[in-house]
């Protein structure tokens, strides 16, 4: 499998998320997964590494004149090379704690449609980090390998990964991409629409990691079959400019909810009108696979069998599948150089 889809020996592989970064070893699993952030201080010509990882979660919106929490990507695209570079360099620190390799080959996950611009953003970051040299593996195909998808066989099959930055529709079929669409905004862009909620409908300003609190007690919610205790949420009001807490209804976030899952929805009708007829013919059984950290967004799954009239199953651990099918990659046999 390695050979096929990467032609290249890798000892490690990176899925590098909007979200979290994780490292594969070829041995050992998943040894590194941590938030993708990075926390520099001083100059911006000549930043100070300050801490990156899971250390800078707590730092976010907290930190004082001339340090900053910065985020290597933004809607899944690598826009800050310096902070990607100490991120990898830092992740790659802490695994080889564990390991007796130096300088080891890597493969890196990335969207199906990446360009060639942010492909080589993203190989500089990688090389300047030390980690050399660098093959690269569509997400989506990493996603369906990690499902156990047998994607090998001459039939048509669509996964929808959600990631935190990038949603991706992909149509696979003999172990390629057959067709991909993707969305430049995942349960990130689901947090800044909770957020302008607060803040249009309550008056109350809250920070992204209040926000991604407020998903996922939704999403807890909708889990026990829609038991709707109310959510406390504290932040800043705009009305008095003092802390202030309240108690709000995940009902309430219905609307907003509702919103992000029609765009994914849209997405997915896009793909399906493109869709060969005898790979949509596929379809009818095969249904639609949802991997990715959003895929388990309330009412997102039902929103789609609306849509699409097609069945919908949720992959376990979805938010580990592009790891686990890098993960299989990389034991997939001997390279052939």
């Amino acid at each position: 499998m390695t050979s096929k889809h990467t032609g290249w020996p890798a000892e490690i592989a990176i899925d590098f998320g909007t979200a979290n970064v994780r490292m594969i070893h070829r041995d050992g699993g998943v040894i590194f997964d941590e938030p993708s952030l990075c926390c520099l201080a001083g100059l911006r010509d000549r930043p100070r590494f300050v801490a990156a990882g899971a250390p800078v979660y707590a730092m976010t919106d907290r930190t004082p004149a001339g340090m900053r929490v910065r985020r290597p990507l933004r809607r899944g695209v690598l826009q800050d090379i310096e902070a990607a570079t100490h991120l990898l360099r830092y992740a790659a620190s802490q695994a080889i704690k564990r390991r007796s390799f130096r300088s080891p080959r890597v493969m890196i996950g990335l969207p199906a449609d990446v360009t060639q611009a942010e492909r080589n953003a993203m190989l500089t970051a990688a090389q300047d980090a030390g980690l050399n040299p660098v093959c690269f593996v569509p997400e989506p195909l990493a996603a369906a390998i990690g499902a156990n998808l047998e994607i090998e066989a001459p039939q048509g099959t669509i996964i929808v990964d959600c990631g935190a930055g990038t949603t991706e529709v992909a149509l696979l079929s003999l172990g390629g991409v057959c067709l991909t669409r993707s969305l430049r905004g995942g349960g990130a862009e689901l947090d800044a629409a909770i957020i302008d909620y607060l803040h249009v409908g309550h008056k109350l300003l809250v920070g992204r990691g209040t926000a991604e609190r407020i998903k996922y007690a939704i999403g807890e919610a909708s889990s026990r079959g829609g038991a709707a205790d109310p959510v406390d949420v504290k932040g800043r009001s705009l009305v008095s400019g003092l802390p202030t807490a309240i108690r709000i209804a995940p009902i309430e976030f219905a609307e907003v909810i509702e919103r992000h899952a029609q765009h994914i929805v849209d997405l997915i009708l896009e793909v399906l009108a493109q869709t060969p007829p005898e790979l949509s013919k596929d379809l009818l059984g095969q249904g639609i696979l949802l991997t990715g950290g959003g895929a388990a967004t309330p009412a997102l799954r039902e929103k789609i069998e609306a849509g699409t009239g097609l069945s919908v199953t949720i992959a376990n651990d979805s938010s580990l599948c592009v790891a686990r099918g890098l993960f299989s990659l990389l034991q997939g046999g001997d390279p052939a150089n």
